[in-house]
């Protein structure tokens, strides 16, 4: 695993260390750049940021320790309340992982475009079997970024004992995630708003093989 740490202003994340029981897997829905990301965050006075990025080489560049943390979640008390859980700050608690990628894809004419109507080529999209929240065609993961993912999470499970056993319920919202019980999740699992990650069959190919 090739890994960069950059210089993140400490202004950009809370240094509180929390037990971690989740890790979330969410992507940019932006350009192959994590240091671009991480850019981005930098200029957030709201201390949005996960403490990792993923670009689409599987360079992975870190911008604080796991063990502190920042919001990436965009929780609402609505969403626990519909669902019969009592709120959890789920971001203290939680890793969140970064990759950059581009996410759902309109077909028009024969080619891809991404929500800010910028062409994808046609070698970097990925075709579902069946559509996930209203799309068929997405911005592919690439493998690197897929083994880099494996890589985190191993360490992950190591560090902090947080179990990697593949559940099909995370590409939705379930209450296993908001009542912070241990595993892996996408930001779909407690958000029914968000589309990342989707379910990507080499993805969840790995996450089934851990």
């Amino acid at each position: 695993m090739k890994l960069t740490q950059i210089d993140f202003p400490k202004t950009q994340y809370f240094a509180e260390e929390y037990p971690k029981t989740q890790i979330f897997l969410h992507h940019t829905a932006g350009g192959p750049n994590a240091h671009i990301v991480f850019q981005g965050w930098a200029s957030n006075p709201d201390k949005i940021a996960t403490c990792v990025s993923i670009s689409a080489d599987g360079e992975v560049v870190q911008g604080y320790s796991s063990k502190f943390w920042a919001y990436h979640l965009g929780l609402k008390t609505s969403v626990f309340t519909a669902n019969g859980v009592p709120y959890k700050s789920l971001d203290k608690t939680s890793i969140g992982i970064e990759i950059c990628n581009w996410g759902q894809l309109t077909q028009k004419d024969g080619k891809f475009y991404n929500y800010v109507n910028k062409v994808v080529p046609a070698d970097q999209v990925c075709t579902l079997d069946k559509p996930y929240k209203g799309f068929k065609f997405f911005h592919d993961y690439t493998d690197a970024q897929i083994q880099a993912v494996k890589e985190l999470l191993l360490l992950w499970k190591e560090k902090y004992n947080i179990p990697l056993t593949y559940n099909e319920d995370i590409w939705g919202i379930t209450s296993r995630c908001l009542k912070g019980e241990k595993g892996v999740y996408t930001h779909n699992s407690c958000r029914k708003d968000k589309i990342d990650i989707y379910p990507h069959p080499k993805m969840i190919e790995m996450l089934k093989s851990l």
